[in-house]
């Protein structure tokens, strides 16, 4: 197993953890399918009115698609397969309020989860990055999820900055990205204490305002989600460039403070 799920029936608090800390929580074909059958399953767990997501140790939170990961394409240009499109909370059906807990590294791939998230609570020592455009990969659905989530210009400059900087977990909070900000050892109890304030109201209340929040933004979303694929076989490399362009990576930079 690669994903824990932790439930506490006295506070209806579940923890889901992606556990692959050995990889920097990135996720593999196996992790996908799990976060996707937690989700559905924790729909029906009527003990569970809340959940706090979060990662394995704290170097990351998640680190994206893991890289050792083949996922065969169609030959047509106008479809492609993701297998992270489903991994999130929202493209699984669950209105539970989910409060993600941001513990190192999030990049690429893990903006599928926190842009499906109600809102984020980071370590200090938290940093965010989009490493797509460094290794000639269209940066979309992550692109647009931060898009949603970030001013404009902010999420511009992480999509398009790739690998070469990182925002800091200081920075994510001036910008609203973060609503919280905790030591390392602080983090998850932070995150349980919002969970717990939020399980502890009315669920019928929370979850209606939960579905109020998203359909404020679903249907751009949808709109902008929808042109992704085509973006991604326009304008991705070949695999085997990409694999030589991240095999040649540079050191990280300090994160971006201002």
């Amino acid at each position: 197993m690669t994903l824990k799920v932790d439930r506490d029936k006295a506070t209806g608090v579940a923890v889901v953890t992606l556990d692959r800390e050995h990889r920097h929580n990135a996720v593999d074909l196996a992790t996908a399918a799990e976060l996707g059958e937690a989700w559905r399953e924790l729909r029906f767990a009527e003990d569970v009115r809340a959940v706090v997501l979060t990662g394995a140790g704290t170097a990351a939170f998640c680190t994206g698609i893991d890289r050792g990961v083949e996922v065969p394409q169609p030959a047509s240009p106008y479809s492609a397969d993701d297998p992270l499109i489903a991994i999130g909370p929202k493209s699984c059906d669950l209105w539970k309020p989910v409060i993600a807990a941001v513990n190192g590294m999030a990049c690429g791939g893990a903006f599928y989860l926190l842009g499906e998230s109600e809102f984020l609570i980071a370590s200090e020592t938290a940093t965010f990055f989009d490493p797509h455009t460094t290794y000639g990969m269209v940066s979309a659905y992550e692109a647009v999820h931060m898009a949603q989530r970030m001013p404009f210009g902010e999420a511009a400059r992480m999509s398009l900055m790739g690998t070469a900087e990182r925002l800091s977990a200081h920075r994510a909070y001036e910008i609203g990205l973060v609503s919280e900000l905790a030591g390392p050892d602080g983090l998850l109890p932070a995150a349980l204490r919002a969970a717990q304030t939020l399980a502890g109201f009315p669920t019928e209340a929370v979850q209606g305002t939960v579905r109020a929040l998203w359909s404020a933004k679903q249907a751009a979303l949808h709109q902008a989600l929808a042109q992704a694929p085509a973006l991604i076989a326009l304008g991705n490399l070949p695999p085997q460039q990409q694999a030589e362009l991240f095999t040649n990576r540079r050191t990280a930079p300090p994160p971006r403070l201002r």
